[in-house]
């Protein structure tokens, strides 16, 4: 019998664990974990060195960088936010750094730093950590909660889930009677086959770029003979850094759209284009203005060869063969269908995407809990008391840099404090 168990041990569920057993020493508290290790999604989150937060401190502003859950966050941003997050660790001697970008990462730039923290907390406040403890069943009592595992059955009076996307305990929540809007990857790259960007990977610079709406229209109705002609309209649109990989195009950028169009791009079949500039500070009109003032003032020199604008020059070199401009043409030969195909290379370039791959491990889906079902003063369920969520197990995720943790600290403290209480 316990007071309290919680179910995954990661972020959330150890965030929370701690915060309750500092609030009331009593309570006899356990964390289930299905797997092996514990945090293991801490370990590699950051490229090994655990993206703690983001240094977003104004709840309005943070919450800007949720596409599922920033309304419903604001309040709770309100009572725990990064700034107490970062007191949380550095209070227990984990010393924290704020990066150019925002980015918030142990000085030590090791994970481990923050699982050992977490880890050491529990401990010494008499946590008990089941491992290997995967949960097969949950069912109502009289006194709380029944929780199931392989061989054993557990009670207690206060349950709360922690186990991000785990489609068996959504699987067992809809049993319960909640509703779980259906999981979709977020914070995916986009895979394209492209001879522009082939062989050029590493190569990374701002830009803005636009996926395409892929409804069709008639232009004329009256004859029907007509081809229908894709709309050409942006349908999301993200800015920042862009990068060329192996497979694709990755970045701040592409993982923007990833996420604010998770639901739209999972019906797009993950097939669909996108348009770059290149050059953000640009249209295609004044760029191509731009290019015709150059045509008279470089007209000796080659266009291959003479980098006009910030690109990197192996980037500017398949921009200039795209536009059908050969290597030795100089910049006074070039004729206005190649100066215009150049300026629309460099400002609105269109890609076909065709498959995503994984961000790295940060694997994120867009789906969970939903949260109409959620009171967001306690991040208790509204159809069963004594049931508590927090973490990506609700329908809430965001973009790349430290957001998906917080929203799991906060959720974790706040449900916490009414455990507690």
């Amino acid at each position: 019998m316990y007071d309290v168990i919680i179910v995954g041990g990661g972020a959330a569920g150890f965030y929370a664990a701690n915060q309750i057993a500092e609030l009331s020493p009593d309570l006899k508290i356990a964390i289930f974990e299905r797997g092996k290790t514990v945090l293991s999604k801490v370990k590699v989150s950051g490229g090994g060195r655990c993206n703690v937060t983001h240094g977003a401190f104004l709840p309005k502003e943070l919450t800007t960088n949720y596409p599922r859950g920033e309304k419903e966050l604001l309040g709770p941003f309100h009572k725990h936010a990064p700034m107490d997050v970062m007191g949380f660790f550095e209070e227990r001697g984990v010393p924290l750094k704020i990066e150019e970008d925002g980015r918030v990462f142990p000085k030590s730039d090791s994970s481990q730093s923050i699982i050992d923290c977490l880890v050491g907390e529990a401990n010494r406040l008499g946590i008990q950590v089941l491992k290997n403890s995967s949960v097969k069943d949950i069912n109502k009592t009289d006194e709380g909660w029944q929780v199931t595992t392989m061989n054993k059955h557990y009670q207690t009076k206060k349950l709360m889930l922690t186990t991000g996307s785990n489609p068996k305990i959504w699987k067992q929540l809809e049993n319960l009677g909640h509703h779980i809007i259906p999981p979709v990857p977020s914070l995916f790259t986009f895979n394209i086959t492209d001879e522009r960007i082939k062989g050029i990977q590493g190569i990374s610079t701002f830009a803005t770029v636009e996926v395409l709406s892929k409804k069709k229209f008639h232009t004329d109705t009256k004859n029907l003979n007509l081809k229908s002609k894709i709309k050409d309209d942006a349908v999301l649109y993200a800015d920042g850094p862009l990068l060329i990989t192996h497979w694709g195009l990755s970045g701040p950028a592409i993982l923007k759209l990833s996420a604010w169009g998770a639901n739209m791009l999972h019906d797009y079949n993950y097939s669909f284009r996108i348009k770059v500039n290149w050059l953000p500070d640009y249209t295609t009109e004044s760029m191509e203005a731009y290019l015709k003032e150059l045509k008279g003032v470089e007209a000796k020199k080659t266009v291959m060869r003479t980098n006009v604008t910030e690109l990197p020059k192996r980037l500017w070199k398949r921009l200039v063969e795209a536009a059908n401009i050969a290597p030795e043409e100089r910049w006074g030969d070039i004729k206005k269908e190649q100066l215009q195909a150049l300026a629309e290379q460099l400002t609105a370039a269109s890609f076909k995407v065709e498959g995503k791959s994984t961000f790295k491990e940060e694997f994120v889906t867009a789906g969970g809990v939903d949260l109409k079902e959620i009171d967001f003063k306690t991040f208790e369920s509204k159809l069963h008391p004594n049931l508590y969520f927090a973490g990506e197990i609700i329908n809430v995720d965001a973009i790349t840099g430290g957001f998906n943790f917080q929203n799991a600290w906060t959720g974790a403290y706040i449900a916490a404090q009414a455990i507690a209480s």
